[in-house]
């Protein structure tokens, strides 16, 4: 843009007729009026940029605060909270002065428009939030959901997104500890890219983003700012898919792990000299969101001069800088005093860095660009006052039907050898297959502080060599649950990762979400969100889980058709040794396997009717979070005082399911009894909730057994661990070796 033709503040107040492109830039007519309003004229160019990214739906929230308020109402915050929603991310006390914070994050629509930078770029940013808030990144998660299969543009986009995520995070040297791979053909145009990160710091070492004290500078620091991804995230998350439309695809991020790594160390080097007053990443809305979240926050006003934002290319416009999604970026105030000192270490790591502005006595966020002033806004109003919509919503009039299609008329095995031969395609499913094909393509153990990763129910990294301090983390979520009945299906999700962390050995403590729907202008889509948001805040109330923070990403779906909704829960929890944890594996011959919970016929929304029938209808499992809380207690206290060997929850699949993968994990067999009151179907695919498997030794059985007769955990003794297959007395043989070739073999054939 010439200097001739740059549009000012002072020309803005007086030409109010301009013509403006704020549709394209995603403003309804009604916001783009409030925006006039707010500023009692035209905006500028370049505050047009801002609020069209700050405003869209990845940003502000406009479609979901009113029911995300929930989980500051309802959950009350426990001892361990530190850090709540509102920040970069959520941080909890788990002893020992160390404090840790974990988010998810979706990157969905940029994963289908360009896989590897889309996961990879996801990760980056998940990163960031992470040294944001002050801590050492120490592992990261990746909860995917993927299109059939078999369809050939799953070939394209699943191995994108692996190799962009283990690119990314294997360079930056953090494990990937925990994440799921699922298929439906519901995400075929819309494939779910979540991506979630740990950090660890001592509590003084807590970081919030605020730009306070006058005269403080603001400097910028990290790569270069460049076109790609312009309006990324921000915008191409806040509308539909549709062809028709080009602009609605705009540039994905690039990303570079090595200059992600230079920042991570460099930022905390910064952090132990108290080098930093506040400091923000540049994510989605990249420098818009930094300045107006920064300020905002903060205590005064700021003064920006964009001409000193190193750049890529000196073609861009202000607009574009200020949209720019260039990755591997960070913006900190630092005290003047200590300016030098802090661009001294960011020389040593070679991070470019640019003091770029300041804090101001006033309350307006001030940016200029070759000596005009484009930008006078009140930060507020771009960061944390945009739209609230009330948006309606009504249950779908599809729900009644759908509820009614119920599961359990579907044919079942006629005899053993169809019950055998059902098995075997359970367990070589897509969903129910192993991944390690995917996995294999991460480092799990980098750090030398992996002590579970997947496939193992939780991932559990140590966090103090001494004490043997460390944390679990789960994801899980079912959208053909949350389809059925999405309050339920969210608690589903809820409880599958509590019982996860739980059967690791450690406590459950905390509670962070990623919430993945269809369009908020869909009623139906809304009264799945508001269900799913009520049903995990409901939840998290009767476990005693505070909800620390999480990520919503709206328009999933192409058209008309929305994706299930998919609320994806992460579950973290805390282990005062990680040497007492409980694997999944059955390692030990003549150990005895309990089944621990009550077996109902349930199979709406189950592996089984996926797998053997491609079905979707009736109820999902019923919940009971008392049930799961107590389970979860039994499960701790089991691990912590060497009662049990492993443990192993149920969920997709059933008893099969994680009897099979509990077998080939520590590669010994084991021989099942049919409890009485349970026919062999309903005992090895039926999918109730608050149940688990465990291994315990003989020596054990009977403090075992007392302790569960004694909190009321019902506990049936259903076989031994034993040689090498899978024995169903009466019923069926399955030796292992035929087991593990088909488990394992169903995935590569897809797609190696």
């Amino acid at each position: 843009m010439s200097h001739a033709s740059l549009d000012t503040v002072d020309n803005a107040a007086k030409t109010p007729d301009v013509e403006q492109p704020w549709k394209e830039l995603g403003l309804k007519e009604d916001e783009y009026a409030r925006v006039r309003e707010i500023l009692g004229r035209r905006p500028t160019g370049a505050e047009l940029a801002m609020y069209s990214v700050m405003w869209s739906e990845h940003c502000s929230y406009k479609s979901s605060k009113v029911h995300l308020r929930q989980f500051g109402a309802k959950v009350p915050k426990n001892d361990a909270m530190l850090v709540g929603i509102g920040e970069n991310a959520g941080v909890v006390d788990v002893g020992e002065g160390y404090a840790v914070t974990f988010k998810v994050e979706s990157h969905n629509h940029p994963s289908y428009v360009e896989p590897y930078q889309g996961a990879a770029t996801g990760v980056g940013g998940i990163v960031r939030d992470i040294i944001a808030m002050g801590a050492r990144p120490v592992a990261v998660v990746d909860p995917l959901r993927m299109g059939a299969a078999d369809h050939p543009d799953t070939k394209r986009v699943l191995p994108g997104v692996v190799a962009g995520i283990g690119g990314y995070g294997n360079s930056l040297g953090l494990p990937n500890i925990g994440g799921e791979l699922v298929f439906d053909a519901c995400y075929q145009g819309n494939p779910l890219v979540n991506a979630g990160a740990i950090g660890v710091m001592r509590h003084e070492d807590i970081h919030l983003a605020k730009a306070s004290g006058s005269g403080n500078k603001i400097i910028l620091y990290g790569a270069r700012t460049g076109g790609d991804g312009i309006g990324g995230a921000s915008i191409l998350a806040s509308e539909t898919f549709d062809a028709t439309k080009p602009s609605k695809r705009p540039a994905v991020q690039v990303g570079d792990p090595f200059q992600e790594k230079l920042l991570i160390e460099c930022t905390l080097e910064a952090f132990a000299e108290k080098l930093v007053v506040g400091i923000q990443d540049l994510g989605a809305a990249g420098l818009s969101c930094a300045t107006s979240e920064l300020a905002s926050n903060g205590s005064g006003g700021m003064r920006v001069e964009l001409d000193d934002v190193p750049l890529r290319d000196s073609t861009l416009s202000p607009e574009e800088i200020l949209m720019s999604e260039s990755q591997e970026r960070m913006c900190a105030v630092v005290e003047e005093a200590k300016v030098e000192r802090f661009l001294a270490i960011c020389e040593k790591w070679d991070v470019i860095a640019t003091v770029v502005g300041e804090v101001t006595d006033g309350d307006r966020l001030e940016i200029f660009w070759h000596g005009e002033k484009i930008v006078d806004v009140d930060p507020r109003t771009v960061a944390h006052e945009g739209p609230v919509y009330e948006r309606p919503y009504a249950r779908p009039d599809w729900q009644d039907a759908l509820q009614a299609d119920d599961a359990a008329r579907l044919p079942r095995p006629a005899d053993a050898q169809e019950l055998r031969a059902q098995v075997l395609k359970l367990v070589s499913s897509p969903n129910q297959a192993s991944k390690a094909w995917v996995t294999d393509q991460y480092d799990r153990f980098v750090q030398g502080n992996t002590v579970l990763a997947q496939p193992e129910d939780t991932g559990m990294v140590r966090i103090n060599e001494e004490t043997g301090l460390g944390v679990a983390l789960a994801n899980d979520g079912n959208g053909r649950f949350a389809k059925l009945d999405p309050y339920t299906g969210a608690q589903l999700a809820l409880a599958e990762a509590y019982r996860n962390v739980a059967a690791s050995g450690a406590r459950p403590l905390a509670v962070s979400d990623c919430l993945n729907f269809g369009s908020p202008e869909d009623p139906a889509v809304m009264w799945q969100f508001a269900e799913a948001v009520r049903g995990i805040a409901d939840g998290c109330l009767q476990l005693g889980t505070p909800v620390t923070g999480g990520n919503v990403s709206l328009y999933n779906q192409t058209g008309e058709a929305a994706i299930h909704p998919t609320p994806v829960v992460s579950v973290l929890g805390v282990i005062d040794d990680v040497a007492r944890r409980t694997p999944m594996a059955f390692a030990e011959d003549g150990q005895l396997l309990y089944l621990l919970g009550d077996t109902r016929e349930e199979f709406g929304g189950s592996a089984w009717s996926q797998a053997i029938h491609d079905h979707l209808g009736g109820l999902p499992p019923a919940v009971d979070l008392d049930r799961e809380k107590l389970l979860g207690e039994i499960l701790v206290s089991a691990s912590r005082d060497g009662m049990i060997d492993a443990a192993h929850d149920l969920s997709d699949g059933g008893l099969i399911q994680a009897v099979t993968e509990s077998c080939l994990r520590g590669g010994n067999g084991a021989r099942l009894i049919v409890p009485d009151g349970l026919d062999a179907f309903t005992f090895l695919f039926s999918e109730s909730a608050g149940r688990a498997v465990v291994s315990v030794p003989r020596s054990e059985e009977m403090r075992f057994t007392d302790m569960c007769k004694v909190r009321g955990l019902p506990a049936t003794r259903i076989g031994v661990v034993d040689g090498d297959v899978i024995e169903v007395q009466g019923e069926f043989t399955l030796p292992l070796e035929e087991l593990r070739s088909v488990h394992e073999g169903a995935i590569p054939a897809l797609f190696a």
